[in-house]
């Protein structure tokens, strides 16, 4: 095999392992792979502007800053506090009432912005608060928040999908559905762990936590059916044809404005909310533009075909192919953001999960839930470190977030097996659309 073929993969990955940020190693790796495979300076440098060029005009990325500052509006004017209350008032006598209501809250809230960070932060100072109250252990507390913030990555309008379709030219609008029944089934199941957990284990989450709790305001009221309408206009147009999903994130986002507005925000908040989601999107678009011209690297040198010819070698069927890819995605995991580790696996693993058979549609929600799983696998699990710089006690350690979180990550892999082993449960709605 000719090293011109892999000598962009090998320095992306030596980069990735001396610590270079990832856009950069994306951008300097794609640099030297396609230097050695079109043979000069000047080739290479043509390829990179066209690609660069070609990436920044795709119209689908427009999705991705309207969605993450709709969540962080929403996450700012109080509203996503408004959520938390309404499910909780509705839970009364519920056992782990608090920890059902954070992944309740969290499971709309991810309806409204797809970006699992937002919720991770949003949920950090609404649920801790009011679960170290009700005396809640600290590791059930905190595990909750970092595994129920997840859902944001499933069920739509899901940053994760987003990227993936545009990695894969697949139709956002359908991968939006298929991420429905098992972002809710996966919400059921967490509901669920929270209620038999606390139930077997009292202590940590003693009753006084299903006391009845005060009465809603006319205004808790109000910013929870905001959001509810929000989720209704945005997604209900997408799935029912009205709108495209660009369309839709357009709208609302100004929906998101206006409720912002109405809950109180001004221009000051607005514009902080702003901010802080050019903050979390700007690495996203740098990545994906990276991502771009590492792509044409990767399909000009034929390393998919050269990938599903080694595993071939190896005598692995469809299923062990799938595990090989599931052990690189957590090898993956614990070294770099689950973003990056879509960008520089999909474009290899896409190609030859389809000379498999494998189900476009399956292979896409099994590969983003356990990619997902990365969020909360250490040493790096990105929303263990965003709960931990979020939640007012300074005294929790990662541990014990990594800790608390582990039932999260084992239903999250369950729910990746049931739908291999049963497609329906994710192609189902989508044939329907």
């Amino acid at each position: 095999m000719p090293f011109e073929m892999w000598s962009g993969l090998i320095a992306l990955l030596v980069l990735i392992v001396v610590g270079v940020p990832i856009v950069f190693a994306f951008a300097a790796a794609a640099a030297l792979g396609l230097y050695f495979a079109l043979g000069g300076l000047d080739p290479m440098i043509n390829l990179l502007q066209q690609s660069a060029l070609s990436g920044i005009k795709e119209y689908n990325f427009v999705v991705i800053p309207c969605f993450t500052v709709m969540g962080m509006l929403i996450a700012h004017c109080g509203a996503a506090s408004d959520l938390f209350n309404m499910v909780n008032h509705r839970l009364r006598g519920v056992p782990g009432r608090l920890a059902v209501a954070t992944v309740g809250g969290n499971a709309v809230f991810a309806a409204v912005t797809g970006v699992g960070v937002a919720a991770a932060a949003a949920f950090s100072h609404v649920a801790y608060p009011a679960m170290r109250e009700a005396r809640y252990s600290r590791s059930f507390a905190t595990g909750c928040i970092a595994g129920s913030s997840v859902l944001g990555l499933l069920i739509p309008p899901s940053v994760f999908m987003i990227v993936w379709a545009i990695l894969t030219e697949q139709s956002v609008g359908k991968l939006f559905a298929a991420g429905l029944f098992p972002g809710l089934l996966l919400a059921f199941l967490y509901a669920a762990y929270c209620m038999v957990h606390t139930k077997l284990r009292p202590s940590v989450a003693p009753e006084a936590a299903s006391a009845d709790c005060m009465a809603l305001t006319r205004g808790q009221i109000g910013g929870s059916l905001g959001v509810g309408l929000l989720v209704a206009v945005t997604l209900g147009g997408i799935w029912f044809g009205y709108c495209t999903p660009t369309e839709g994130s357009a709208i609302g986002l100004v929906g998101a404005v206006i409720l912002a507005w109405a809950k109180g925000m001004r221009w000051r908040g607005v514009f902080g909310a702003f901010v802080e989601a050019g903050r979390t999107v700007t690495p996203i678009m740098l990545l994906l533009l990276s991502a771009t011209i590492y792509g044409k690297l990767i399909a000009l040198n034929g390393i998919p075909q050269e990938v599903q010819g080694l595993l071939e070698s190896l005598g692995l069927d469809r299923g062990g192919t799938l595990l090989f890819m599931t052990a690189v995605w957590f090898i993956l995991g614990a070294m770099i953001d689950s973003i990056s580790i879509m960008l520089l696996t999909v474009p290899i693993f896409w190609p030859v999960a389809l000379a498999l058979g494998v189900d476009p549609i399956v292979f896409a929600l099994v590969g983003i839930l356990v990619i997902e799983a990365g969020v909360l696998t250490p040493p790096f699990g990105i929303g263990v470190f965003v709960v931990k710089a979020a939640i007012p006690d300074r005294d929790i350690t990662v541990s014990e977030i990594f800790i608390g979180s582990v039932p999260y990550w084992v239903l999250i892999l369950f729910l990746a097996w049931l739908i291999y082993v049963w497609p329906p449960l994710a192609t189902w709605l989508p044939s329907q659309i």
